[in-house]
């Protein structure tokens, strides 16, 4: 099984990559995957609109994320939330490669998750993506947020450590390989 991860932040400080790292690695060793994480800054574009679609067309790094997505047989998303919402990073992601297929997570098998510093977790932009994943042919199996990162995590050691937020994670975790 081939296991696309990544952080919804292009925060180089970013706690969503921490966490989705973790994740995958749990996957790799429990389940013995070959794992890719991505780092969306690594597909930057100019702010989509109409206009500059249609002076540039579909941008050859907008193709290359569908493709990403594309050769995965399961994906890990770690939203960060900003205003309740998606970050403006991968909120432009999404919109340029929506443009390319609406149907961009090609019915992958998605495990969805979301931190933040705060007790919310997240909640909100987690929510509206496991909501609407369906519109956009993901198969969300299972979402799980983590609160309080810095009580729950281990920066140091890149490590969860909440017994029951480590159960629920590999809970979800499992999902994919079933």
């Amino acid at each position: 099984m081939k296991l696309l991860a990544f952080a919804a932040s292009s925060s180089s400080k970013s706690i969503n990559k921490q966490l989705v790292t973790y994740a995958a690695s749990l996957v790799k060793h429990s389940y013995n995957v070959e794992v890719e994480i991505l780092d969306i800054n690594d597909y930057e574009m100019p702010l989509f609109s109409q206009d500059k679609e249609a002076v540039l067309g579909q941008p050859q790094l907008a193709k290359d994320f569908f493709a990403k997505l594309g050769q995965a047989d399961a994906i890990i998303i770690s939203f960060a939330e900003h205003n309740g919402y998606y970050t403006s990073a991968y909120k432009n992601l999404f919109d340029w490669t929506s443009r390319i297929d609406k149907k961009l997570y090609q019915n992958k098998a998605m495990i969805f998750l979301a931190t933040s510093p705060g007790p919310g977790g997240a909640g909100s932009v987690l929510a509206a993506a496991t909501a609407s994943a369906s519109y956009f042919a993901g198969d969300v199996k299972a979402s799980v947020s983590i609160p309080s990162f810095f009580d729950n995590f281990d920066s140091e050691k890149q490590v969860l450590t909440n017994p029951e937020l480590v159960d629920k994670l590999q809970s979800a975790l499992s999902l994919l390989n079933a």
